[in-house]
Order: C-alpha cells, then structure tokens, then sequence
C-alpha cells in the first residue's frame, strides 16, 4: 500500500450488468474491479455480503444479516459455476428463462426485489446442483466443507430448517434448541438439503476468490475491502446456533445525534460481554476470519462496538438506552491478529461521539480511521482544514447513510426527513443551517482552489469536495460511485422502515434517474473527469 491512495465505494446489489439477474452479483464485482484497478484504483469498498434470510420476505438492509460468517448466495452468478458445462440442453433452458423473467427487473430503475431475484436464481442453482459433480470437483467441496467445520454444517441446518418450516419465528417450540434431539433427528432427515446450502457456500466462496483475484490482477494493490456489519438479525441463524453468546431482553442502536435526531433502534442482539469472554471469543474470531478470507481489507463498521454499545431495553425507545462496555484489549487484538494472518488492512468506522483515546487506541495500533468532510469540523461548524486531517484514516467525501453528494447539495436529505416526519426542528431551521453548511463549504472550497468563480455550478461543488479530500494526508482517499455517475437518491435513510423508503433497494442511476450499468462506466463522461481528477490528486 502506498503513501496514499485511492478505492470507489459502491453497494453491490445496486450495481448491475446487462446480463445481472436484477441484483449486482459477484461477476458484476469482478467486472467492475478490473475496470476500477484499470482505472488506477487501489481498492473497492463494498456492502457488507453476509448471508440473508432463505425464504421470503428477505431483509434488504445488509446490515442486518442472519449470520455474519457466511455469505448471501443471492450474489451467485448461476452460469459461471463449471458444473453449468454438464447441463442437459433442457437444463439449460431452465437456467435462460429463469435470467429472462428478471431481464424487466434488471433494466428498471425501480426498487430491486430481493425475493423475486433470489427465487429465480435459487430455482437455477437447483438445476446446476442436482447436475452434480466431477470427482475432483466433489473432493474440492468435500475440502471445504471441512475446513469450515461445525459452523458451515449448523448454519446450513438452519437454512434448510426455515425451507421447511418457514421463519425461525413460526418453528415449532420443540425445535428452538439447537441442540436437542429434535433437531438431530431433523438434520437427519434433511441431510440433501443441508448439502445444498452447503454447496451454496463453496460456490459463493469461489466467486469471491475470482473477485479478488481478478481486482489484484488489474492493479490494485488491496483490491476487494469488505465491510463488516455491526450486528445481526435477532431471528437468524447465529442467535439459533450460538444462543448463549447474546444478551437477552435488549438490543442495539445509537443515541439521537444531529443526523438522526430521535435515536436509531437497529434491532440487532448484542453479544453478552460475560459470555463472549467465556466462548474465549471464538464468534468474533470465526466472523473476522470469514471477511478477510477473500479481501485485501476490511471496514469495520461501527467500530465502537468492540469498546461500547447503546443498549436499548426491549420496551423502550432508541433515548432511553445506556452504554454497556466490553474488553476491547481482548477483541481488537483478536481482530488485529486475524488482520496479521491474511495480510490486511483494517479499517474502523470511528464517526459520532468517540472518546479521544479510543482512535488514539486504534491509530497506534495500525487501525486506520473514518474522516468524512461532512462530519469533520473546526470551530464555527466550518470545514476541518485539509491538512489538519488525520494521516492514518480512510478520508471520503460521503458515506451510505447520507445522500450521494449531488443529492445532499440539493438538500434531498432535509426534503425526505421532513415528509417522512423524522425532523424534530423547523423545516425552515434546517433549511437555513443547510445553507450555512454549504457557504461555508463553498467557501472553504474557494480558499484552497478547488473551484472558480461566484457561482460554482452543482458539479464543481461535487468536483471540488473531491479536490479538497485528495488534498488531506489520509492514507487512503475513497470516492462513491454514485457520486461518480451523478446519483442523487440515498441508498439509505436511517430511522425508516420499508413503509417509508426503499432503504438498500436502490439501482445506480445517474442525476435523470436513468440506470447507469456497468458497461457504461467507461463512456461515462462524469465519472472520467471524477476519476481522472483523482489519479492526478492523489496517486
């Protein structure tokens, strides 16, 4: 890794090929890092991929996972897998008009539809599954199966355990225990389906190593960065398998801040300090060891939560919540061993209210921070000065929970809040700090040379936030890809639900809400002057 670099940051499953099966997938992922690396990037910061629900409705949010060790297949590209090559003429007719059905899907900009999506492509890898496989590609999985261990086996169950009887909220109370007898009779019983999910695992993984490999190839010098949720979904499989590890009767969120005024309530079960120390850690460092397994680096979100979390009590609201803490010494050095072993960087999202010594903490142990020019003030709330930026971080102009920079201009993050009813000030109030925000901004623009004249138009302002991060002495500089083509929608809005927004359901587009695919990027004339500013800035 350089002295300073730059990566593009992009959620997956918006962004989508001509041949996606209406979701970005890991072919998309290998598509776009070849081009990225081409293009003089260092890295590609991406979602969390972690597995999702097997039976409809499925969460949308990436962050809220059923299990953070295994991945979502619905990231599979079902014509890539080498068995494809031992399908019948028939079979394979399975597989073109499952891809048909969603071709409508995957030209829309409209909301993506993860149940309609992943139906079709489990439906295909069912057909590719049952063409079975060579000897040596048998022994390969068999391979895997194996060093995944008890983990891969338990989850798989409980995969085919909701296939069966659907939701793990509507099982009966006899199979609750993942250890009874009733449940090992079931596995029993459902050993081809565990198999299946099995196998899901070890295709998705392979995918995932031609990400890298390919990312590598193309230059870049991290390639794939992972991002590592903070918690998981209190209905998955890690709370079935691993129950005595989280905390009952609470879960976790954050306090009001100015982004999200009345708190945020995530949903999520924490682990119990007491019993993560008595496990000897062993969740933390299996999930660790699964997200740099195929990554040059990992985010780590929300990296607070190995010190402390905000635990709501089941009941309450989001304000009524405390901090609980939890043996950092312990679980960072886990992480920063884990790092050592693969080689990684680690990178620890450290925004909000942060005691001073904890990024102290992090930076003298080689953990890199968040800085995100919105955030990063001086007195008066203008522009933290470039050079007074931290060296030892990932700089970027946004983030996934704030709009894409055209769009924050804009103000589309005050208009949504206020018809959603999440403001609690004045409309206009906002409206009047929004401006001030952005005057002084311009400003702060103007006095380093990062855009010209009066009345800068909405691209120079979003070119020239650009030209101020590559200016800072982070180490690594990272820019949207929504920025990049022009986006204006936010791809999250926190304190909502799927009643209000089509949170983690939104296809890259560009500023006229026409989607912008992947072959498109390199004729994308926003995006070559973006990038190329940045090869010049930077690198």
């Amino acid at each position: 890794l350089g002295q300073h670099s730059y990566g593009v940051m992009t959620q997956l499953y918006s962004v989508r090929s001509n041949d996606s099966w209406g979701i970005g997938d890991l072919d998309d992922l290998t598509e776009l890092s070849s081009f990225l690396g081409d293009e003089g990037a260092d890295f590609i910061l991406i979602n969390p991929l972690h597995a999702s629900e097997v039976v409809p409705p499925l969460t949308d949010s990436p962050y809220l996972p059923v299990t953070r060790r295994f991945v979502n297949p619905i990231y599979i590209r079902p014509e890539n897998i080498a068995e494809v090559a031992r399908l019948s003429g028939p079979q394979r007719s399975l597989l073109h008009w499952g891809l048909d059905e969603l071709r409508p899907l995957n030209t829309s900009a409209a909301p993506i539809d993860r149940d309609v999506v992943f139906k079709a492509k489990r439906e295909a890898l069912e057909v590719i599954y049952d063409a079975g496989r060579s000897r040596s590609r048998q022994r390969d999985f068999e391979r895997f199966r194996a060093e995944q261990g008890d983990g891969l086996e338990r989850f798989a169950l409980w995969c085919a355990l909701c296939e069966k009887y659907g939701p793990m909220e509507s099982w009966p109370e006899h199979l609750r225990d993942a250890n009874s007898a009733f449940v090992a009779n079931e596995a029993h019983a459902l050993a081809g389906r565990i198999d299946f999910y099995a196998w899901l695992q070890w295709i998705v993984d392979e995918q995932l190593q031609r990400a890298q490999a390919e990312a590598k190839a193309s230059g870049m010098s991290l390639g794939i960065m992972h991002d590592l949720a903070v918690g998981i979904n209190p209905h998955g499989a890690d709370v079935w398998t691993t129950p005595e590890v989280f905390a009952a009767g609470v879960s976790v969120g954050a306090p009001p801040d100015v982004y999200s005024q009345q708190g945020q309530n995530w949903s999520q079960p924490p682990w119990s300090p007491r019993s993560l120390a008595e496990s000897g850690y062993t969740p933390l460092r299996d999930m660790v060891r699964a997200a740099l397994a195929n990554a040059g680096a990992v985010r780590i979100d929300h990296i607070l939560g190995m010190f402390r979390l905000w635990w709501i009590p089941e009941g309450c609201v989001a304000t009524e919540g405390t901090y609980v803490y939890y043996d950092h010494e312990a679980m960072m050095g886990i992480i920063l061993l884990e790092a050592q072993r693969a080689g990684a960087v680690v990178i620890g999202e450290d925004l909000g209210v942060v005691e001073p010594w904890v990024r102290d903490y992090l930076r003298d142990r080689g953990v890199l921070g968040t800085s995100v020019v919105w955030f990063e003030k001086e007195g008066g709330g203008w522009p933290l000065r470039p050079e007074h930026y931290r060296d030892r971080a990932l700089a970027a102009v946004n983030i996934h929970d704030l709009p894409p920079t055209l769009g924050y201009i804009r103000g589309i993050q005050t208009t949504l809040r206020s018809e959603l009813g999440l403001l609690t000030d004045d409309i206009e109030t906002v409206r009047a700090a929004d401006r001030l925000e952005l005057d002084q901004v311009a400003a702060r623009l103007h006095e380093y040379g990062c855009i010209d004249g009066a009345e800068p138009s909405e691209r120079d302002m979003v070119e020239g936030l650009y030209r101020y991060v590559a200016k800072v002495p982070s180490k690594l500089v990272v820019a949207s890809l929504v920025d990049a083509v022009g986006d204006v929608r936010p791809q999250n809005m926190p304190g909502t639900g799927a009643d209000q927004y089509p949170n983690w359901c939104v296809p890259l587009c560009d500023s006229d809400g026409e989607e912008v695919f992947i072959e498109d990027l390199p004729s994308n004339e926003r995006l070559t002057s973006l990038f190329s500013l940045l090869r010049g800035s930077v690198n």
